[in-house]
């Protein structure tokens, strides 16, 4: 039988974050999601995570259910979230999980404060290459983003939306979950998702491609660090992947077949096996 997961929330800062936990042992794990999304990404892998460990998964602010307030959405600030996250929890040392966003809010958390992650997972992570598809960075345009942000709050807009992300992120669109879907239209039309989500894309990316890229800081990192991909991630390709887990004192690499930007969506019985198999390594 499956763990049961809660919902709770908690005041971070001044700013009131949905997160779902699950488990009572282990070490912990916080599962950081990607740009555009929630915690809920994390919902077909949480349960099985939480048989062997005490797991988090926070929205990040500006997404979700967590607060939206008017401001920059850059991966300092939510990487400070982050910090301030573990610390009203009462997290002293964890596993940090990030996909795409939440890879590159997680790498930089580990570099500047080692000693607080016992290992690392980098899931199809934004900041390891250069190269990212048109389809996102054609937002950094002047007024295109904000053009797009206009139709996407309206249904219609919300559903297109939803249906055009599901046939970049996923190798398998007419399979996507219905759940997943749905939290989609449903945040496009909260008031300040777009705009968080439109920011810190622009805080991610120019119109040439990823400006954020910290290749060169991975020799730096001490702890077991695991990179995920999907094989056919169509908006960072999975030669980013290989050059990551090359660089790594510590590199672990697991591709995940026939699968695109969201393995733990996609591909959650092999996401879950391939963590699972890296955590029995930490742990011994």
């Amino acid at each position: 039988m499956k763990t049961a997961v809660e919902e709770r929330r908690i005041n971070v800062s001044g700013l009131t974050t949905r997160y779902f936990t699950a488990g009572n042992d282990g070490l912990p794990l916080v599962l950081l999601h990607g740009d555009a999304a929630s915690a809920l990404d994390w919902s077909w892998v949480l349960p099985t995570l939480a048989d062997t460990h005490r797991v988090y998964a926070p929205d990040f602010p500006g997404f979700g259910d967590s607060s939206k307030p008017n401001r920059e959405y850059s991966p300092e600030f939510l990487m400070q979230f982050v910090t301030d996250f573990l610390k009203a929890i009462g997290i002293e040392r964890a596993v940090l999980v990030g996909n795409s966003l939440g890879g590159l809010v997680a790498l930089r958390f580990a570099l500047s404060h080692s000693e607080q992650i016992a290992a690392l997972v980098l899931v199809d992570s934004s900041g390891l290459g250069y190269s990212v598809t048109p389809l996102l960075s054609q937002f950094t345009l002047p007024s295109y983003g904000e053009a797009m942000i206009t139709w996407c709050k309206t249904p219609l807009g919300a559903k297109q939306r939803s249906l055009l992300r599901a046939a970049v992120f996923f190798a398998h669109p007419s399979k996507v979950p219905d759940v997943w879907l749905a939290e989609q239209e449903r945040m496009a039309q909260m008031p300040g998702f777009l705009e968080a989500t439109l920011s810190s894309l622009r805080a991610q990316l120019n119109v040439f491609g990823q400006s954020q890229v910290l290749l060169d800081s991975l020799p730096q990192l001490q702890m077991p660090t695991l990179v995920v991909w999907g094989s056919n991630d169509l908006i960072f390709s999975k030669d980013q992947a290989q050059t990551a887990a090359s660089r790594l004192q510590q590199g672990h690499l697991a591709l995940i077949p026939d699968c695109g930007h969201l393995p733990h969506v996609e591909r959650p019985e092999l996401f879950a096996a391939a963590l699972s198999h890296f955590l029995t390594g930490v742990a011994s």
